[in-house]
């Protein structure tokens, strides 16, 4: 019978000053809370090889994350309207916008020297036309600014961090800068610098990259009474040819498959079966897919995540993977051992 969590199973109080407001200097002196079958054991994020068996595959997502907020003017008013770039669709933009006065189909909003008329609501959001012939990425990437979760820019307070540095800090090392299609970055991979990649190497481990687009809905939490009740989220998703035999192999040869993060775990479980793979050419989709427990993982062995939001389906893709009541006690140990939480915090491995 399926185990059917609620809300007041996600819940945790994280205590004031806990939200990481930057990554650790180096990104990988982050403490790791490494999730054994007997206990927990506080690390770095450094020791992670130390963790992982040598014939391990290793899977990153590496799409990057686009400058997808932005600050346009109304061009009858001149007041303020604070946007968030979703997708691009064939009318025109997808956004979110914020604004203290009333919005309506045919306003018009200036983003630097491009004009922006909204058309209609699309549920929550806008659809807006764009009078420029360039792509919203290139529009973006000269007018906009990098998506920094809300709850960060509220921890910060009145401390002012340049859009250089956050372009910088909430992009993986390994982000494949052509796939800039993300609205959040795919946190547990910021944890890897230039050091820990080459210590991976080192050992052996083999490295494969998987790309999943992060859309706005991952931050959405669970409003509903039970997790199956709650409406996911789509995501785009695309693995190579390449990778696609790196994991067929490792898979039929027992080594273990490990994901940094549930963006990846959410890739790899959203595959078809492997008898069903292309032999040339390789797979891309979208899924909506709620990992909750229980689940019966088809690829993902071992796990590096973040310690994510309250009341999120980040939480229960964890608790698929080590049970609800082994969350709890690693979230309460995080937060009596001093982790710092959320997209630039401290990270959790969960062995194989």
């Amino acid at each position: 019978m399926k185990q059917s969590l609620t809300v007041q199973d996600l819940e945790y109080e994280l205590p004031e000053g806990r939200i990481a407001t930057r990554p650790a200097n180096p990104r990988n002196s982050a403490k790791l809370l490494v999730v054994q079958q007997d206990g927990f054991e506080d690390k770095q994020v450094f020791d992670l090889p130390d963790f992982l068996p040598s014939d391990a595959l290793l899977v990153v997502n590496e799409t990057s994350v686009l400058p997808a907020r932005f600050m346009t003017t109304r061009k009858e008013t001149g007041g303020k309207v604070e946007g968030l770039f979703l997708e691009e669709i064939s009318d025109g933009w997808n956004v979110m916008l914020k604004s203290n006065g009333k919005l309506r189909a045919g306003i018009q909003l200036l983003l630097g020297d491009v004009e922006l008329e909204l058309l209609e609501r699309n549920g929550a959001n806008w659809i807006c036309r764009c009078s420029s012939s360039l792509s919203a990425r290139e529009i973006l990437i000269k007018f906009g600014t990098t998506p920094i979760p809300p709850y960060i820019v509220r921890a910060r307070g009145e401390t002012i961090v340049s859009e250089e540095t956050d372009r910088d800090q909430y992009q993986t090392v390994y982000a494949d800068l052509g796939q800039n299609e993300s609205v959040a970055a795919p946190t547990a991979g910021l944890h890897f610098d230039d050091a820990l990649l080459s210590d991976l190497q080192k050992k052996g481990i083999q490295q494969v990259p998987v790309t999943l687009h992060v859309g706005a809905g991952t931050f959405k939490g669970i409003e509903t009474e039970t997790i199956d009740e709650h409406v996911m989220h789509w995501e785009k998703w695309s693995v190579s040819q390449i990778s696609l035999q790196a994991i067929k192999q490792a898979k039929r040869e027992g080594r273990a498959i490990v994901a940094v993060g549930t963006t990846t775990v959410r890739t790899l479980e959203s595959l078809p079966p492997m008898d069903s793979w292309p032999s040339e050419g390789g797979l891309s989709g979208s899924t909506n897919l709620m990992i909750s427990p229980p689940y019966s993982f088809t690829l993902v062995d071992g796990l590096l995540t973040n310690f994510h939001l309250p009341k999120s389906t980040l939480l229960t893709l964890v608790a698929a993977k080590i049970g609800i009541e082994r969350l709890q006690l690693a979230y309460a140990h995080a937060i009596a051992s001093d982790y710092r939480f959320y997209s630039f915090g401290d990270a959790m491995f969960i062995l194989p």
